[in-house]
């Protein structure tokens, strides 16, 4: 009338099983993640950009040449701090503006400095797939 005893827990094999699937979820997640975190940093270039542009085209209206960043009181980065912001060149007919990443940023493959060219005969956005 001996009584059985059941031990309760995880087997070694198990346990293993385990981590092996959380260790190829991760390899496959986190590269995928971090592509998806850049791209969104992007935006914060992108938006800084642009608020340069508009910035540029007001004061272009009441001036005869478009201005540097001291003259339009922008400081050289971006809103969250991701990307430097310049003003490569200013001329009456146009500009070349430049955010270039910071930090981890700097790992987004391709996108690392987006630019922004303005010319008397259009506007220039490169590279085309960053923005």
């Amino acid at each position: 009338m001996g009584r059985r005893s059941t031990i309760a827990g995880f087997t070694l094999v198990e346990l293993l099983v385990t981590v092996a699937i959380v260790a190829i979820l991760s390899a496959i997640a986190l590269p995928s993640y971090k592509q998806f975190v850049y791209r969104g940093n992007r935006a914060d270039a992108t938006t800084a950009l642009l608020n340069l542009q508009m910035a540029q085209e007001k004061w272009r209206a009441n001036h005869t040449t478009y201005a540097t960043l001291a003259n339009l009181g922008l400081n050289g980065t971006s809103e969250r701090g991701k990307y430097t912001i310049a003003i490569a060149t200013n001329t009456a007919t146009g500009y070349t503006a430049t955010a270039t990443a910071l930090g981890a940023q700097g790992n987004d493959a391709g996108c690392t400095t987006l630019t922004l060219t303005v010319s008397g005969t259009g506007e220039t956005r490169t590279p085309t797939a960053c923005w």
